[in-house]
C-alpha cells in the first residue's frame, strides 16, 4: 500500500482556554513540520474501500475521547474514529511537566543543563509518540516523525481540556 499524507489539519480548540505563548509557538512549528512532511494513510477494513488521500485531518476533544475526524480533498468522509484519552493522560502531564522545565531552562541555566532537559523531554516525546501509534493500529498507518508531530498537537489539545 503507498502511503498517503495529510494535506491540511485543524484542531478543534474553541472551547478550550487560550494557549500560552509557548504552547501556541509549540502548535504552530508542529503543524508547519506535519504540512512539510508527514505519511498517513487509512488501512482497508473489512473489505471496505477507502478513500485515498491526501486528507483533511480535524482533531478534537470531545465527551472526554481524542476524536480524529479525517476527509479527503474533496471534504467526503474518510473516516472517524474516537481515542480514549486514557493511555495518553499520564505520557501529556510528564510531557507538559518537562517542557515548564525546559522553557524556564532555557532562561536560566547554562547549555549543558538545557541540553539534558532537552533529552529527556525527547523521550517523552517519543513515549507519546509510541502510544499514539499503538492506538491508531488498524486505523490509520502513520510514520514516527509524523506521529511525534500529531502527539504534540494532542498535548495542545490537552492543554485545555
Amino acid at each position: 500500500m503507498t502511503m498517503s499524507r495529510i494535506s491540511h489539519i485543524e484542531l478543534d480548540d474553541s472551547n478550550l482556554p487560550p494557549p500560552t505563548p509557548e504552547i501556541e509557538q509549540e502548535r504552530k512549528v508542529a503543524i508547519y513540520d506535519l504540512l512539510e512532511e508527514n505519511s498517513f494513510a487509512l488501512p482497508a477494513r473489512d473489505d471496505r474501500a477507502v478513500p485515498e488521500g491526501p486528507y483533511r485531518v480535524n482533531l478534537s476533544i470531545r465527551d472526554k475521547r481524542l476524536v480524529f475526524d479525517i476527509q479527503t480533498e474533496d471534504e467526503e468522509k474518510a473516516a472517524e474514529f474516537h481515542l480514549s484519552l486514557g493511555p495518553f493522560r499520564q505520557v501529556v502531564k510528564d510531557y507538559f511537566q518537562i517542557c515548564e522545565s525546559y522553557f524556564n531552562a532555557v532562561k536560566t541555566l547554562p547549555p549543558s543543563q538545557i541540553e539534558t532537559i532537552d533529552m529527556a523531554r525527547r523521550g517523552i516525546h517519543n513515549e507519546g509518540s509510541r502510544v499514539l501509534q499503538e492506538r491508531l493500529d488498524g486505523k490509520a498507518e502513520i510514520d514516527t516523525d509524523t506521529a511525534r508531530r500529531l502527539f504534540t498537537l494532542i498535548c495542545v489539545l490537552h492543554f485545555g481540556g
